[in-house]
C-alpha cells in the first residue's frame, strides 16, 4: 500500500504538479504523455539555486515560464526535463497535444470560499493530519522506500521529514505544512481564475442555492 501510494504520488509531481492539467486533458482533450524519469539530470537540476533554474528555463521556454511562479521550483525543473526528454519544449508539446475537439458538451464549476474562511478550514484539516498520524506515515515510508526522492518532497511530507530529521521543530513543521498548503490553494484559484469558462460557486451560498444556480446553467 505505501510503495504505490508513493509511486501514485510521484507521478503525479512529476507528470503535473497541477490539478488543473488534469481538467485540461478532461475539458480541452489535451494529452500529457509520459515521459522518462531521468534521476541524475533532476538531482542536477535540483542542486542547482533558483535563479540559475529561472534563467534555463526561460531561455527554453518563455511562453509556458509565464504561467510558472518563480519560486515554484519543482515546476521549473519539469519545463527542463521535458525539453531534454523530447527535445521540445512544455508548449510546443502541449499544442501538439490538442486532439480533435471533446465529443461532449461540458460545464466547468469552481467552488469558492472566503479568503480567511478558507485559510481557517486549511489550518483546521493540517491540525487533523498530524492527529491522523501523518509523522507515523512518513517515518515508516521514510524506513522502508528511498527510491521516490521527488514523492517525498510532495506538500507536507517535505516538511515532516525535514521534523524527522532534526533540522526543524514540530511547531515550524505544523506551521510550515499550513503556510505552503495555503500557497498553493491561492495558486489553484489564481489558475482557475485565468479560465473564462469557469461557473464560480460561492460555499457561503449553501448547498441548495448553489444547486439551483448550477441547473439554470
Amino acid at each position: 500500500m505505501y510503495k504505490e501510494s508513493l509511486r501514485k504520488r510521484e507521478k503525479t509531481n512529476s507528470s503535473s504538479g497541477e490539478h488543473g492539467l488534469y481538467i485540461n486533458s478532461l475539458i480541452y482533450g489535451i494529452v500529457y504523455n509520459d515521459t522518462k524519469f531521468d534521476e541524475e539530470y533532476r538531482k542536477e537540476l535540483e542542486e542547482k539555486d533558483l535563479e540559475e533554474l529561472n534563467a534555463e528555463a526561460i531561455k527554453i521556454d518563455k511562453e509556458a515560464m509565464k504561467k510558472i511562479s518563480p519560486n515554484d521550483k519543482k515546476r521549473i525543473i519539469r519545463v527542463l526535463e521535458i525539453y531534454k526528454e523530447t527535445g521540445k519544449t512544455k508548449t510546443q508539446n502541449e499544442i501538439e497535444s490538442r486532439k480533435n475537439e471533446v465529443e461532449y458538451d461540458y460545464k466547468l464549476y469552481v467552488t469558492n470560499l472566503e479568503r480567511n474562511k478558507l485559510y481557517e478550514k486549511i489550518n483546521k484539516r493540517v491540525d487533523l493530519m498530524i492527529e491522523k498520524g501523518l509523522i507515523e506515515e512518513v517515518k515508516e515510508l521514510l524506513k522502508k522506500y528511498q527510491e521516490y526522492p521527488t514523492a517525498m518532497q510532495a506538500l507536507g511530507y517535505k516538511e515532516t521529514k525535514l521534523y524527522i530529521q532534526g533540522e526543524i521543530s514540530k511547531e515550524e513543521m505544523i506551521e510550515k505544512i499550513k503556510i505552503e498548503t495555503r500557497r498553493y490553494a491561492k495558486r489553484q484559484l489564481t489558475w482557475f481564475r485565468k479560465n473564462k469558462e469557469a461557473i464560480w460557486l460561492d460555499m457561503e451560498d449553501g448547498s441548495d442555492k448553489n444547486i439551483r444556480k448550477i441547473l439554470e446553467e
